[in-house]
C-alpha cells in the first residue's frame, strides 16, 4: 500500500472514531421528570349590607338616627383591616358646614366586644372604632371598623375579618342641637359617602 493510500486510510479511520465518540454522547441512558406548577392569587371581597344607611329628610336639631349594618368577607383571604373614610358634599346652608353639625355618637362592632370585670360580675365591653366624632372631624380619620378596641383579656373575636365571616355593626348619627341659632341650616343637605377599604395581612411563608 503506497503512502497516499495509507494516509487516506488513517484520515478515514480518525473521522470514524470522532463520529462514534460524538454519536455516543446521545446513547447514554437518561430520564426526564417534569414539574408542573401554578401560582393563584387569593381574593379580597368585602360586602356591606345594607349599602345605604341614611336617606332621610325633614331633619331638625336634636334628631338622632340609629342604624345597623353588616360587613361580610366573601373572599378567600382573611382581611386585616377595614379602613373607613368619610367624604361628603353639601347643598344649601350658606357658608355653614353641615358636617360640623352631624355627629357619629358611636360606631360599635358587636363581634369585637370583650368581657371585663370580675368573674362574678362580668360586663360586656364594646369595641367602638368611632366615639363622638362629627362628619367634619371624620374626614381626616380612617378608623378600622374591624379592630378589637375593647382592651380586655377575654374577647369575642380578634381584630380583622376572617374569610367567610361577618361582623355586625351599630351606628348612631345625630343632628346636634348646639343650643344656638341654627337657622342657617334650614334646607341644607349632605350627601355622605362612607368607603370601607379592606386590606390584606402581611405576606407569610407558604
Amino acid at each position: 500500500m503506497n503512502l497516499k493510500k495509507k494516509l487516506a486510510m488513517s484520515i478515514a479511520t480518525g473521522a470514524l472514531a470522532v463520529s462514534m465518540i460524538g454519536g455516543g454522547t446521545y446513547a447514554y441512558f437518561n430520564d426526564v421528570e417534569v414539574s408542573t406548577n401554578q401560582f393563584k392569587a387569593g381574593t379580597l371581597n368585602l360586602a356591606m349590607n345594607p349599602s345605604t344607611l341614611i336617606n332621610l329628610d325633614k331633619l331638625k336639631p336634636g334628631d338622632w338616627m340609629p342604624r345597623y349594618f353588616e360587613l361580610e368577607n366573601k373572599g378567600n383571604l382573611d382581611i386585616n383591616q377595614v379602613l373607613l373614610s368619610t367624604e361628603y358634599t353639601q347643598g344649601g346652608g350658606g357658608d355653614v358646614d353641615f358636617g360640623k353639625h352631624i355627629r357619629v355618637n358611636f360606631l360599635t362592632n358587636v363581634d369585637k366586644a370583650g368581657i371585663s370585670g370580675p368573674i362574678w360580675n362580668p360586663k360586656v365591653k364594646p369595641s367602638n372604632p368611632i366615639v363622638s366624632k362629627t362628619l367634619y372631624e371624620l374626614k381626616t380619620m380612617t378608623p378600622d371598623a374591624v379592630a378589637n378596641l375593647s382592651n380586655t383579656i377575654f374577647t369575642f373575636e380578634d381584630s380583622g375579618l376572617k374569610a367567610g365571616n361577618t361582623d355586625h355593626l351599630f351606628v348612631v348619627f345625630e343632628f346636634v342641637d348646639d343650643a344656638t341659632d341654627q337657622n342657617a341650616l334650614q334646607g341644607a343637605y349632605i350627601d355622605l359617602k362612607w368607603s370601607f377599604k379592606a386590606t390584606q395581612h402581611e405576606g407569610s411563608m407558604k
